[in-house]
């Protein structure tokens, strides 16, 4: 019985752990090759473009309306107190410090993660990275290299944007519909936000790209099971980066700000 449980145990284990170390092997080799020339600048920038540009207006459709029911549900609380003219402070903080970062990390996750899931698991499954192999192009160096210095490059780019749309939207609430004082928003904002606060959100944003990019080329560059196996990946991709978001938003938020 005991020996059974054992097995049982290590058989549930098994598939994390070797998913980790695969990870973390293709993280390795993907460093590696970075530094190796030559740069693929053309591939490169289609990545950026793909994950950065093409992800702009869902961003900033999420951001305007994030800062604006921030700034509306955080006027609605300080009124009972008096402290109005705190509202600004609230979104600048909470915009740089977490929901910049985050919000444009999960949202490029679900649309440009998935996006290579897919197509380097059908890629896999279709044999074209063993066709890169034999015509003697490494296929970290070609495929995952550009998506994860895209990733790592742009989601910094889009967290930026993400906190200036969403102050922005914070102001339009605060000011223009519930008449606060435009005077006191825009000091509360520049007083109590520091350089810090923007650059902890940077590197936040920076590890997201990085995590988001490597899983979801990991799940698609080791995708088994023909077209059933590449809707596994995408799913996957999408689940295991969102998570690791968040998640790993809790360790570097009690790195950065302890």
């Amino acid at each position: 019985m005991l020996l059974k449980l054992i097995e049982r145990f290590g058989a549930a284990v098994e598939r994390p752990v070797e998913g980790v170390g695969r990870c973390l092997i293709l993280l390795s080799a993907t460093i590696k090759w970075i530094f190796r020339p030559p740069a693929d600048i053309r591939n490169i920038f289609k990545q950026m473009l793909e994950i950065g540009v093409n992800s702009l207006p869902v961003v900033l459709i999420t951001a305007v309306f994030t800062g604006m029911v921030l700034a509306l549900q955080s006027y609605t609380g300080f009124k009972r107190f008096g402290a109005e003219g705190l509202v600004g402070s609230v979104v600048a903080l909470s915009m740089t410090r977490e929901l910049g970062p985050v919000l444009s990390a999960l949202i490029v996750t679900g649309r440009a993660g998935a996006s290579m899931a897919a197509e380097l698991g059908t890629m896999r499954v279709t044999e074209q990275i063993d066709a890169l192999e034999t015509l003697a192009t490494n296929p970290v160096k070609y495929l995952v290299v550009p998506r994860f210095l895209s990733g790592t490059i742009m989601l910094p780019a889009l967290a930026v944007v993400t906190d200036i749309v969403g102050i922005i939207g914070g102001y339009f609430v605060t000011v223009m519909l519930l008449g606060a004082s435009s005077k006191a928003y825009l000091r509360a904002t520049w007083d109590y936000l520091n350089v810090d606060d923007i650059y902890s959100g940077l590197i936040k944003a920076c590890f997201f790209g990085a995590s988001f990019a490597l899983i979801s080329c990991y799940k698609g560059f080791y995708t088994k099971g023909g077209a059933e196996g590449v809707g596994r990946a995408t799913t996957g991709a999408v689940v295991v980066s969102s998570m690791t978001i968040l998640i790993s938003d809790y360790f570097l938020s009690a790195w950065l700000f302890k």
